[in-house]
């Protein structure tokens, strides 16, 4: 129940209304990874990083099941750097400093040990990237989860299109769907994007929880009310690796179970904003999910009675 991760491990420096960090980690593949293998090992990565990335890090991923062969390291060059601020709501941010450095000569590769793996998680990458890796493998994983955003779509959208039709989960936030689609109603942008390749699409709304779209089914998670949100960098990756995560330990691909996967990586995305970068995700227990999923339960579950 091997899975493959395609994503950017890199350093953020992150300002938001509550705190401020300096240089902490991040990256797509390294939230997701943190929180999949809670559920599935091993999770079996692919990415880049530079001669700084810490080796105190990598050894910390192997320790919990990620097998680290698909990682390129640079010897010659730093790692990707992001910089953002965000606005008091949350959920919006201004992005300060975007440095690629060796992710601007990211090119993955995946190694044979890795073929055969049942599913496949690609990270926020560059569109070609992603197609690029579904190409390299021998057999086709029982399901395929993409993220993408915003700037895919406005500079690389025939590519994004092209990759949408050999995938079969999209993760995309509600004003990338709207933008995706030129539809406002997040229903009728759902059916557009359905018809364009998935037969899964996930709507994250942050705060306000997610929608889960398949066919003229709609199935909605909410979010957990919390008191302190310090920092939702990485929050949309760990959820995908909640997600993921739970699909690759069941290996139950019907819609049904993803709803259930959607309510983990609801909680898992909990976890996340709790501290800066993913140190929450690596103090957590199986119990602390566990504890969480029930506040879940209970958070949506109710009875009522028409008269």
């Amino acid at each position: 129940m091997s899975l493959i991760v395609v994503g950017t491990m890199a350093f953020d420096a992150i300002e938001t209304p509550f705190g401020k960090s300096d240089r902490v980690i991040g990256g797509s593949a390294t939230y997701v990874a943190y929180a999949a293998a809670n559920f599935v090992q091993p999770v079996q990565q692919v990415s880049i990083v530079g001669n700084d990335f810490p080796q105190e890090e990598m050894a910390e991923l192997s320790r919990r099941g990620v097998e680290l062969d698909g990682v390129e390291v640079v010897p010659d060059k730093p790692s990707f750097f992001w910089s953002g601020r965000y606005h008091m709501d949350m959920n919006t941010r201004d992005t300060l400093v975007t440095d690629l450095n060796v992710l601007a000569d990211f090119d993955p590769q995946i190694p044979e040990s890795y073929q055969g793996a049942e599913f496949l998680m690609l990270g926020n990458l560059m569109p070609s990237l992603q197609k690029k890796v579904i190409e390299q493998l021998k057999e086709r994983p029982r399901l395929i989860v993409m993220d993408t955003m915003n700037f895919w779509m406005e500079i690389a959208l025939d590519d994004l299109k092209e990759v949408l039709t050999m995938v079969d989960v999209l993760l995309v936030n509600d004003s990338e769907a709207r933008q995706l689609t030129n539809e406002f109603s997040l229903v009728k942008a759902a059916k557009k994007i359905l018809k364009m390749g998935p037969k899964y699409l996930i709507i994250k709304k942050g705060e306000h929880g997610a929608l889960l779209f398949h066919g003229d089914n709609v199935f909605f998670a909410p979010a957990l009310p919390l008191e302190d949100v310090f920092d939702p960098t990485g929050a949309g990756d760990t959820f995908a690796g909640g997600f993921i995560g739970h699909i690759a330990r069941t290996k139950d691909i019907s819609y049904e179970n993803m709803k259930t996967a959607i309510i983990v990586g609801s909680a898992m995305a909990s976890f996340c904003v709790e501290k800066f970068g993913p140190e929450r995700l690596k103090e957590i227990t199986r119990a602390d999910i566990d504890r969480r999923l029930q506040q879940f339960q209970e958070l949506v579950n109710f009875d009522i009675e028409l008269v």
